[in-house]
């Protein structure tokens, strides 16, 4: 039996890690250099983007809805491309003042079942935000409010604490089901006509009972290429070309020449036979590569006190499908993403070398801790919480206007609190 030693001490003078070693060596004054480089713009850009979230501050707005809506989403599709920035900046900006790209999040919060709107925002974007819902949404009243998440301290003695992510069922090619897939894109004058997929996360949102919180978040930025301008060593592409690249794939054609790879025997391209299915997703992806688009994060957080520590099994039950009426087998849907609980396979590793119970809630608790701070700095794009346990989704303005917008009377939850009178302009002919 030979020595576990001598075999280690072996593999380095084994002849391919020797040529690796000199391989690396020789091209050292190439690799060297730009991962040193890397290294250091990434702490940097952290340091210096930190001074200036902390010069910027935020706003957060509550946007509060009359009785009646009469508009479809489409109208709040339209704010989303109004409001969609890449930012202008320099490199100057971006090296010396830490400059971003702006972001925004979008937010529905449910207080013991009382249902608020929100918008979180750079001080900068206020207007651009307000003006645009206004457009749309002339009834609508729009307020600077406290930022409801402060209060809340992360003490799991008093409350429980669980947070999660949904995530996309396909790649980011695929769009989901929209408004436009429930008719909501047409002129409707009965608003009982109108079948909102909104509606369900509202509903269910306010059947929270009191002690209970559940708060949506859906972080938003502007997708565009990336280079050194922004702050990236290496240009990153678009995800346009992958839908491009998935339509092709699912016509069976050349992505050059965008005629058919499949050829006969004499030589002749064959036509592919698409099914209604394969024609409704080269349909959609296509409708999805003309509009704007946004990197997206969509989280939950709920928070329940001890008082209703019963509820907790069927309030996450419930968490679990709230996104469901998105889905379609033949496009994309939303599934559970990471979560502060412990994965399976962790708890079966846990179990296997037993691991004492303590050991799990430290790790659930550290979770649900830093979830909740991500959510509270409305962090997602930037550090401290970069990407924080979930890769961005693509969603365009179509599919961002189905999952957030200013639902009608269609929506009768009773404590879905809104306005008692309608916001309007005075009359032009009034004596000064």
């Amino acid at each position: 039996m030979n020595d576990p030693v001598t075999d280690f001490i072996q593999l380095f003078q084994d002849e391919k890690f020797l040529r690796l070693v000199s391989f690396l060596r020789l091209t050292a004054p190439v690799w060297l250099p730009l991962t040193l480089l890397s290294i250091f713009m990434r702490f940097w850009l952290r340091y210096i983007r930190s001074d200036f979230f902390a010069r910027e501050g935020y706003k957060l707005l509550e946007v509060k809805l009359p009785r009646e809506i009469f508009k479809s989403p489409r109208a709040m599709e339209m704010v989303f491309n109004n409001i969609w920035q890449r930012g202008s900046v320099t490199y100057f900006d971006t090296y010396r003042d830490g400059k971003v790209r702006p972001w925004f999040s979008f937010e529905i919060a449910s207080f013991g079942g009382e249902i608020h709107f929100f918008v979180w925002t750079l001080p900068k974007y206020r207007n651009l935000i307000e003006s645009n819902i206004y457009s749309q949404y002339p009834t609508v009243e729009i307020f600077e409010v406290p930022d409801y998440t402060i209060p809340v301290r992360f003490n799991p003695e008093k409350r429980f604490m669980w947070g999660t992510y949904f995530q996309f069922t396909k790649s980011d090619s695929y769009p989901i089901k929209t408004y436009v897939d429930y008719g909501l894109d047409k002129e409707m004058t009965e608003e009982e006509q109108k079948i909102d997929p909104l509606t369900a996360v509202i509903e269910y949102m306010g059947s929270l009972k009191k002690g209970e919180q559940l708060w949506f978040q859906i972080a938003a930025r502007a997708h565009s290429r990336l280079g050194l301008l922004n702050g990236h060593l290496f240009p990153r592409a678009d995800w346009q070309k992958e839908g491009r690249d998935e339509i092709d794939k699912i016509l069976l054609r050349n992505s050059e020449t965008k005629g058919s790879r499949q050829l006969s025997p004499t030589g002749f391209p064959i036509i592919p036979t698409l099914t209604e299915g394969e024609k409704r997703q080269a349909e959609a992806i296509e409708r999805s590569l003309d509009k704007l688009a946004y990197e997206c994060a969509v989280r939950f957080f709920y928070i329940a006190e001890k008082e209703v520590e019963d509820l907790i099994p069927l309030t996450i039950a419930g968490l679990v499908g709230i996104m469901r009426q998105y889905n379609s087998i033949d496009l994309n849907g939303f599934k559970l993403g990471w979560y502060t609980d412990l994965a399976d396979l962790t708890k079966d590793f846990f179990s296997l070398f037993f691991i004492p119970k303590r050991i799990w809630d430290q790790f659930q608790q550290n979770y649900a801790r830093r979830f909740l701070d991500a959510y509270k700095r409305r962090s997602y794009f930037y550090p401290p919480y970069r990407f924080f346990k979930q890769t961005p989704l693509i969603l365009t303005v179509e599919e961002l206007a189905t999952i957030y917008h200013f639902p009608g009377s269609v929506a009768t939850t009773p404590t879905f609190g809104r306005i008692l009178s309608k916001r309007a302009e005075p009359p032009p002919n009034l004596p000064v």
